[in-house]
């Protein structure tokens, strides 16, 4: 079938929203007609080279939609189902899975791939060449072939616009909070960067009954909304944090701090760091460029301390698991979600978008399809 897509074809350059073709699913895998797609920083990342992985590419990996065909050997899904994709693939089989680590299903090690877990081969092709994906999904697409094992069905009557964030950017800075940084009722948290994952961070740290959240980014806007989303304190830079958490804590530091801020960098990890409590822990789940090496930080005070380091992917989260609580958090009104699409675009505004973002103008942007 031909549909249409946001393709990269060169590093640096415009995402190109073109006529594509699409082969009909193989074993194991769906055809899904998209109803939204998250503009994540990720994506991004694959555009400036900090994840170098091959092009050309579809873009976009946080989506939700309506399966429309399945493939042989798929068993749990049919057509006319709405899923929402999780980024990483959970097989449920693999040592990872069956240790209760669905984030870090062994099929995962295929994400900068592009192509069918399957078979390895490429379902979307456009002038002649196959095109890789995002993530194994590219959900800046009005439809696209995905593994089941990427597929999470839902029941709720949950717009699909709003569903897509749900795939990346809320459980993935939820449970860095919840599940990676493990917040307590009481406890104080900082949260470094409040872009489309931080924000998630703020809350899960917030309903997790945290004492204090202070929310930490240069941009006003986002300050504000982090209140909105429940932070305690919002201010511009590190060096304002350490002092605030000083006073707020008697010396103490936080017990749980979260990086999130769009693009990594080594020497915030030390910066962190010097605002953690005692056997508090730093989460770093922000990417950072494949090329740094260097991390500054006084291991001193991390032996002396017994203070944490962690890394974190998805929100250390098990999406079969906890893409549904999270669903059943927003039905209950607990969770914040139609509230984070601050702006929503067409496939064909997608450049748009993404300069909104790069400047600061949206909390989440969304393409509705």
């Amino acid at each position: 079938m031909k549909t249409q897509a946001a393709v990269l074809w060169e590093r640096g350059g415009d995402w190109n929203v073109e006529e594509i073709e699409l082969d009909p699913p193989k074993r194991g895998e769906v055809l899904v007609e998209l109803g939204g797609s998250g503009l994540c920083h990720s994506d991004e990342h694959v555009v400036t080279g900090d994840l170098p992985w091959p092009l050309p590419m579809i873009g976009g990996h946080e989506g939700a939609g309506t399966v429309l065909e399945v493939g042989p050997g798929v068993e749990d899904l049919a057509p006319g189902d709405r899923v929402i994709f999780g980024f990483i693939p959970a097989c449920g089989r693999c040592a990872a899975c069956s240790a209760g680590m669905q984030n870090l299903c062994e099929l995962g090690q295929y994400l900068g791939d592009g192509t069918q877990i399957s078979d390895h081969t490429s379902r979307h092709h456009a002038r002649g060449q196959d095109l890789g994906l995002m993530c194994l999904l590219g959900t800046f697409a009005n439809h696209t072939v995905v593994s089941e094992a990427n597929c999470i069905k839902i029941h709720e009557e949950i717009a699909l616009d709003k569903a897509c964030l749900l795939g990346c950017g809320v459980v993935t800075g939820w449970g860095s909070a919840v599940f990676a940084g493990g917040v307590k009722p009481g406890d104080t948290s900082v949260v470094v960067g409040v872009g489309g994952i931080g924000i998630n961070a703020v809350q899960g740290a917030a309903l997790s009954g945290s004492q204090y959240v202070v929310a930490v980014d240069p941009v006003e806007f986002k300050r504000t909304k982090a209140i909105e989303f429940g932070a305690t304190h919002a201010v511009a830079t590190s060096e304002e944090a350490i002092e605030l958490v000083r006073d707020l804590t008697f010396g103490r530091g936080a017990n749980v701090v979260v990086n999130t801020a769009g693009v990594g960098e080594g020497a915030q990890i030390g910066s962190s760091l010097a605002m953690t409590a005692k056997r508090g822990t730093v989460v770093v789940t922000n990417l950072h460029r494949a090329t740094e090496e260097t991390v500054s930080m006084s291991a001193l005070d991390l032996v002396l301390m017994e203070k944490r380091v962690v890394g974190s992917l998805f929100g250390t989260a098990n999406p079969r698991r906890h893409i549904p609580m999270l669903l059943d958090l927003y039905r209950t009104g607990q969770l914040k979600l139609d509230e984070l699409a601050t702006a929503t675009y067409k496939l064909d505004d997608i450049n748009v978008g993404y300069q909104d973002m790069r400047e600061g103008r949206n909390l989440r942007g969304v393409i509705s399809y």
